[in-house]
C-alpha cells in the first residue's frame, strides 16, 4: 500500500498577481491540464471534498504552521457508485449528520440529487479549471484559471512535503504579500456561500 505523505500548501485567489505572476510564468511550464470537477462545499467544514473523474476525493487539514502554511492529507479516493459505509465517512468530512439512506449505494447523480441538494449545509459547485503546472525549487507550483458556477477567478499555489521549501519559494516569488487562502475558502467566497 502506498504511503500517503501530507503536503504543505500555500495558495491564493484573485484577478491577478502582478509581478509575482510574471516571476512564476518565467519558469518553463511542464503541463497544462483542463478539468471539470464538482466541489461539495460544507457551510460547517473546510475539508476539501470534490468529485473528479467519478472519484470522490477528500483531503483534510492537518495543521497550520507559524508561516500560515496549511498541511493537507488525502484520506479518501472512492469510485461511484459509493456504498453507504463510505458515504458516512464523506459526511464526517462535511461535519454534517448523514441523512436516512434509501439505498445501499449511490451513483454520482443520486448522491447529488438525494443527499447533497436537500441539505441546508451543503452545496455542489461545478468547477472548471485550466491549470499550468511548474516545478519551482523542488515544489509543485500551479497557476490556474478557475470558473465556479459561472464565476471566474485565478489561483496560484505552491506545495511540497517540506514546509520550509514552500515558504521560501512563496517569498522568493513575491507571493507572500497575498493571503494564504485554501481552495474551499476561495470557492466559498467566489460563490458567496455563508454558514
Amino acid at each position: 500500500m502506498e504511503k500517503i505523505i501530507p503536503r504543505w500548501e500555500w495558495r491564493t485567489f484573485g484577478e491577478g498577481f502582478g509581478e509575482a505572476e510574471k516571476r512564476v510564468a518565467a519558469f518553463t511550464p511542464e503541463k497544462v491540464r483542463e478539468s471539470a470537477e464538482v466541489y461539495i462545499l460544507s457551510a460547517v467544514s473546510n475539508d476539501n471534498t470534490k468529485v473528479r473523474d467519478m472519484l470522490m476525493d477528500i483531503k483534510t487539514l492537518q495543521q497550520v504552521n507559524d508561516d500560515s502554511l496549511e498541511q493537507w492529507k488525502p484520506i479518501m479516493k472512492g469510485a461511484f457508485p459509493l456504498p453507504v459505509a463510505e458515504i458516512v465517512n464523506v459526511f464526517a468530512a462535511f461535519r454534517v449528520q448523514p441523512p436516512a439512506f434509501a439505498r445501499t449505494e449511490y451513483t454520482f447523480q443520486q448522491f447529488i440529487d438525494e443527499l447533497i441538494k436537500p441539505s441546508k449545509h451543503l452545496r455542489a459547485v461545478d468547477v472548471k479549471k485550466v491549470r499550468t503546472g511548474y516545478t519551482i525549487n523542488g515544489c509543485i507550483a500551479e497557476m490556474a484559471d478557475v470558473t465556479a458556477d459561472g464565476r471566474k477567478t485565478r489561483t496560484v499555489a505552491i506545495e511540497s512535503e517540506d514546509a520550509a521549501r514552500v515558504i521560501a519559494t512563496v517569498r522568493e516569488l513575491g507571493l507572500d504579500r497575498y493571503p494564504n487562502i485554501n481552495y474551499l475558502r476561495g470557492l466559498k467566497s467566489l460563490v458567496n456561500m455563508t454558514a
